[in-house]
């Protein structure tokens, strides 16, 4: 059995950042990072690759899992902010986190970012605030960098090059089991074993439910009763770019009138492209956005997100999102695209209706179809609304021909019980990034894994 002095399950930015932190500080240490899936260099997915129609729900997504995580093919954006984005602030103060975030920043820089930010303090974006304030819509504060999707890549790829020589990283590695033995932890995986004195999973959203397991197992209390639930919005890029060429991405909040619920505005990209994710077989929307102009598409795309917090007896949101997400997949052969004006009149958009679309879709491979056979009423209610909140502050938001992809699920991961050092119940088990629930931002994310490893290389330090 191969021992290492510190395990990390998954090579997502957290455990990417937590590992460079140690190699940095203490290059002597054995260090392993498991990932499920391959290797920066060798993570290929065929509906991108060969153009096929349909996702072809390999065993392994290539998108959702392997090194750089999800965050690997996302466009790059870095939310510099404790407004949103994680629950970071809830065990160390908003000045520690700002301080994480920025040392984070100057990482990426390193290998290869940007230093351009975007920002909502100035003039023009102040004005812009206020005038969704005027609309009952909230613009939350916050500076954002935008890498690129091609851009990012190329970052993850340098930050892959620098640490493969300095740590084990085992590709198509995948830990089933945790258990504790003569005070190690002992990782099973297919027919191999391996034991390390630190342990700290980093296993993002795409292991989430298998990380709730083993605290279970492991008697680790966990909390979680919530879910972001809604559609995915594409409209012309014009409508708007007086906000996106401001602050880029705007986070707006919205509380509806018939419900009181709130309905957000998430992940925003400016001229970019719609593209699915494969979440444990189920198809699910999301968006991300190139930074080269000739990669840029005509068009705008966010997702539109009703948060929803169950109380008891109700304790299994992940269950209930993707009851919501397989039931969508099974209607629309996969994602379902409907345009708003169909929607609001209560009828399928069809081949023909779709034909007609003064907005061409960027995700081709959606069928036409009828998200009110999918959604809950209430959602629809919310989304509806806010849709029309949106068209006061951008003119054009509730036109006819704009496209609702769905469905579009944020799933909170179940949040282990943790102390201020991310440290769980077990000694020496650490829990970060977004399959810890504690973050839900690539930022919080790097952070807590820079956080931690800095707990761990204070412990080493006494002994």
């Amino acid at each position: 059995m191969k021992h290492y002095d510190i395990g990390i399950i998954g090579g997502g930015i957290s455990g990417i950042m937590c590992a460079y932190e140690l190699v940095k500080h203490k290059p002597d240490l054995e260090i392993c990072i498991f990932e499920k899936g391959a290797s920066i260099l060798n993570r290929r997915c065929p509906l991108n690759e060969n153009q096929s129609e349909k996702c072809l729900k390999c065993p392994t997504c290539a998108i959702m899992e392997g090194f750089g995580g999800c965050g690997s093919f996302s466009d790059g954006k870095y939310n510099f902010t404790t407004e949103f984005g994680g629950w970071l602030n809830e065990y160390i103060s908003n000045e520690e986190v700002m301080v994480l975030i920025e040392y984070m920043d100057k990482i990426l820089v390193e290998f290869g970012a940007t230093t351009k930010r975007f920002t909502t303090k100035t003039p023009r974006a102040r004005e812009l605030g206020k005038i969704a304030l005027q609309n009952d819509l909230h613009l939350l504060q916050a500076e954002v960098k935008h890498l690129g999707t091609e851009n990012n890549l190329k970052i993850m790829t340098n930050i892959y090059n620098y640490l493969k020589e300095k740590l084990s990283i085992r590709h198509h590695t995948e830990i089933r089991d945790i258990s504790v033995r003569n005070s190690k932890y002992i990782l099973s995986g297919l027919g191999e074993e391996f034991s390390c004195d630190y342990l700290i999973s980093a296993v993002g959203r795409a292991g989430s439910e298998w990380f709730a397991e083993q605290c279970k197992k492991l008697k680790i209390n966990l909390s979680n009763n919530q879910i972001d639930l809604g559609v995915r919005v594409e409209l012309p890029s014009e409508i708007f770019s007086h906000i996106t060429d401001e602050v880029y991405e705007a986070k707006l909040h919205y509380y509806t009138k018939k419900y009181n619920d709130l309905v957000k505005t998430f992940c925003m990209n400016p001229r970019g492209h719609v593209v699915t994710e494969n979440t444990a077989g189920v198809l699910t929307v999301n968006g991300h956005s190139y930074s080269d102009e000739s990669l840029k598409s005509d068009n705008t795309n966010f997702a539109l997100l009703v948060c929803n917090k169950f109380t008891s007896p109700f304790n299994e949101p992940l269950k209930y999102g993707k009851y919501i997400a397989t039931l969508s997949n099974m209607l629309g052969d996969g994602v379902i695209v409907q345009r708003f004006g169909d929607l609001v009149k209560g009828r399928r958009t069809n081949e023909k209706r779709m034909m007609k679309s003064f907005t061409t879709p960027t995700l081709q491979s959606a069928n036409a179809g009828d998200l009110g056979l999918v959604l809950p009423k209430r959602h629809l209610d919310n989304i509806i609304e806010m849709i029309y909140a949106l068209d006061n502050i951008a003119r054009g938001t509730a036109n006819y021909d704009t496209l609702l992809y769905g469905v579009e699920v944020k799933f909170y991961s179940a949040r282990p019980e943790l102390n201020n050092r991310l440290e769980t119940a077990c000694p020496n088990f650490y829990a970060i990034g977004d399959g810890a629930g504690i973050t839900r931002s690539l930022s919080q994310a790097a952070a807590s894994g820079i956080y931690t490893a800095r707990n761990i290389l204070e412990k080493l330090s006494f002994k």
